[in-house]
């Protein structure tokens, strides 16, 4: 339950996110990556490279203000300071030991969602359902030839 809560509490993030109409839904989860590069400040656990780091991600979520990619990759930067922590034993909720190894697995799939371009369930969908299917299909190959006047 340690490893499937996450993803499913990344799943639920996604899904109540799509709720906000675009552009409030970008501009709010840049919001949110910003406030994610700070969730570590209050424990310290990595002395001056807490505040290096919620730097970086305040960059990257401003540039989240009009890119679901910047976006994307603040939750992949997280994973990876959730990682530090976790193997530091330094966890982001002081009193529940793997706190930073559940959100290491609830942050790719959020991010998943926003390299998908943050789109609703229903959006997503249709997404799939308009994309071609190109399995088993020979290409095209176009030759040009010299024009006759």
């Amino acid at each position: 339950m340690q490893y499937v809560a996450p993803i499913g509490i990344g799943v639920l993030y996604a899904l109540v996110m799509s709720l906000i109409r675009e552009p409030h839904r970008r501009r709010f989860n840049a919001v949110m990556i910003a406030g994610a590069g700070a969730a570590y400040l209050s424990g310290g656990g990595m002395g001056g490279w807490e505040f290096a780091f919620a730097a970086v991600l305040t960059y990257v979520a401003w540039r989240g203000l009009d890119s679901w990619t910047f976006i994307g990759i603040g939750w992949l930067l997280h994973t990876a300071w959730d990682i530090v922590h976790h193997i530091k034993g330094n966890p982001i909720i002081p009193f529940a030991h793997t706190s930073s190894l559940g959100c290491a697995i609830c942050d790719p799939v959020i991010a998943l969602w926003c390299f998908a371009g943050g789109k609703t369930p229903r959006e997503l969908v249709e997404r799939v359902r308009q994309a071609p299917s190109t399995a088993g299909q020979v290409p095209l190959i176009v030759t040009s030839s010299p024009r006759r006047r």
